[in-house]
């Protein structure tokens, strides 16, 4: 039998949808002229479905709700209920780009983040558009192995990370967060590390709390 070497190449379209909340600050709508940062923040695997409803339970969104205006735009989109963030890479991207168009976005200063599974979406997104973020920040993530990771993300090498975790989380552990800031750390990364003694899986709380985390997003710029 012989054997051929051969290369299929095509252009594949494809449809994409989210539902989405989407938070402006008050001034947004009288400021025509100013250009705003946005943070999109992806939710855990207990928040998908069809309900926006559960996307407010956690992370940007609760704090949006409950403590009024934040110095961004928010997009905090809802994962299918079959489906998770690292398999809707180009529904968010397409996400972003619609937003981008449609308000007045400073795009030299988009945020990412997100929250146990939204924490692993936070690496995938960021790992495969790396210069479109100025800073992520991960809480209780992790990344799927079997697709070339923790290697990939030496792609961030050049991007201010933040990431979080308790050290007594039982749900995603630590290591799915030390193995990657570790290899950040070899590339001589832009990695800042929080880990929390005693706390388990809920390290999301104390993180979208702080203020500090806000404060160093929003000192964080693309050149």
């Amino acid at each position: 039998m012989l054997e051929n070497t051969r290369e299929m190449k095509k252009t594949i379209q494809k449809d994409v949808s989210l539902n989405y909340l989407l938070y402006l600050p008050e001034q947004h709508d009288g400021q025509t002229d100013k250009k705003w940062p946005l943070a999109l923040f992806l939710h855990g695997m207990g928040e998908r479905g069809g309900d926006l409803e559960l996307v407010k339970k956690h992370g940007l969104p609760k704090v949006a709700e409950e403590k009024g205006d934040l110095p961004f735009i928010v997009v905090a989109p809802q994962c299918p209920i079959d489906s998770i963030w690292a398999m809707e890479l180009d529904a968010l991207h397409a996400l972003l780009m619609e937003v981008i168009q449609e308000h007045n976005v400073d795009e030299s200063r988009i945020y990412l983040t997100g929250l146990s599974m939204g924490g692993a979406g936070t690496w995938h997104l960021a790992e495969a558009y790396p210069d479109l973020f100025a800073a992520i920040a991960p809480v209780c993530g992790f990344a799927l192995p079997q697709i070339g990771f923790p290697e990939r993300i030496r792609a961030l090498k050049n991007t201010p990370v933040w990431a979080f975790h308790g050290e007594a989380d039982d749900v995603v552990p630590l290591k799915g967060s030390e193995e990657l800031v570790n290899e950040l750390k070899k590339q001589n990364g832009n990695v800042e590390f929080t880990t929390y003694p005693g706390v388990g899986h809920d390290s999301w709380t104390q993180t979208y709390e702080n203020p500090e985390l806000y404060d160093w997003l929003l000192k964080q710029k693309l050149s």
